[in-house]
Parts: C-alpha cells; structure tokens; sequence
C-alpha cells in the first residue's frame, strides 16, 4: 500500500440496494408496531384507573361523608375525590368512627398493589415517546442508503452519466423512506400530545395514593399506640 493512501471498506455488491430498497418498508412496519404500543398503553392506563377506583370506591364505602359522584367522570377526578374523603377524615381528629373505619378497610387499597407500581409503565412509554425521534432519522438513513446505491452502480461502470442515471432511478426510494419517516413521526407526535396529559395524571394519582395510604397507616397507627408503619 502506497504510503499516506486510505484505504475504504466495500459493501457486498447488491447489499446497499438491499437495504435501500428495504428502508421503506422497516419504517412504515416500525410505524405500524408503534401505533399499536400506544393503544396498548392507553388500555394499560385506563385498567389501572378502573382498578384504582374499583378499590376506593371499597375502601370510601363506610364513610359518612363521601363524595356523591357524577357518571361519566373522568377516571382521573374520580380518584381525586375518593382521596379527598380520605384527606377530609385524617384532617378532622373528631371523626373517629370514619377514621375507625379507614383502619379495618386498610388492608383493601395497599400501597404495594401492582398497579401503583408504576415504574414498568413509565419506563415503556418513555420509549415509546423517545422513539418517535428516531423516525426522521430513519428517513434520512433511507435516503443516503439510496444516494449510496447509486453511487456504488456508477462506481462499477465509471460512468458519470450512468451514476447520474442511478441517482435518478433510486431517487424514489429516497423521497418515499423521507416521506414514511416524516408521517409516522408526525401522526405519533399528535397521538402522543392526546394522551400524555392522562399518563402524567395517572402517575400524580399513583403519588397521591401512595402518600394517602401511607399516612393512613401512620396516623392509625399512632392513635393506637403503636407507633409509625
């Protein structure tokens, strides 16, 4: 090898074209995938906020005063409520046969309960959100893969006026991967702005669960005797 020279790695022959001719596809399979994960968070979210409220409405049960609830209420503010009634018994000392009956229904909402783990479901629709980015780029990705075709099949004639044709001829492939990953990205970006605020409200309400029941135990448990859970 002359000294200073570089030397470039080579592609298998047809290996660009492949991929080129591949990038389109992935993008509108990725796309098709990734519409689906968000439906299935959406029914994930709505599953732990029936369960979420099937639980309060048991745990509320033998308050004397509790919320009167309007049907059709979001999901969302029928938690609130419930944890209202909560806050309203342990702020008022006098209340003790609520605060009696907040004790013995303890045991039905606990904090341990899967569905106010909430890690495994921040944690996929994280990745869900941040991989909307990665669409763009794939579009762009499928773009060089196509101006790479056409390059390598003018490289092997050493004609410019075949690698100009080349250009021409994957240049479709290169506007419709632009294109899929423009749209995909596009539809994701507003499918996630319509449910982001619910899945922020659900992970506050898993927080507010949380530190009610928590207090629940603490001050039952001090006003018996034995001391902080």
């Amino acid at each position: 090898m002359p000294s200073g020279s570089l030397s470039l790695p080579t592609l298998p022959d047809g290996l660009l074209q492949t991929l080129s001719s591949l990038s389109t596809p992935v993008i509108v399979g990725a796309f098709a995938f990734h519409l689906l994960y968000f439906f299935w968070l959406i029914a994930w979210a709505r599953r732990d906020e029936r369960r979420m409220v099937a639980d309060f409405e048991s745990f509320t049960r033998d308050l004397r005063h509790r919320s009167v609830l309007e049907r059709g209420l979001p999901l969302s503010d029928q938690i609130e409520a419930f944890l209202a009634d909560i806050k309203d018994v342990l702020d008022d000392p006098a209340k003790l046969p609520a605060r009696e009956a907040l004790w013995q229904r303890i045991k039905i909402l606990d904090e341990e309960r899967r569905y106010l783990q909430s890690q495994a479901f921040e944690t996929s629709y994280n990745i869900c959100r941040t991989m909307i980015e990665a669409y763009p780029m794939a579009g762009i990705l499928g773009t060089i893969l196509a101006i790479g075709s056409a390059l390598q099949d003018g490289k092997k004639t050493g004609d410019a006026a075949k690698t100009v044709s080349s250009i021409v001829q994957y240049f479709g492939d290169s506007i419709w991967a632009t294109f899929a990953g423009l749209i995909a990205a596009i539809t994701l970006m507003f499918l996630n702005s319509m449910v982001e605020t619910r899945f922020l409200r659900l992970a506050e309400n898993r927080a507010h669960v949380r530190e009610t029941i928590t207090r629940v135990k603490r001050e039952m448990s001090l006003a018996r005797g034995a001391g902080p859970s």
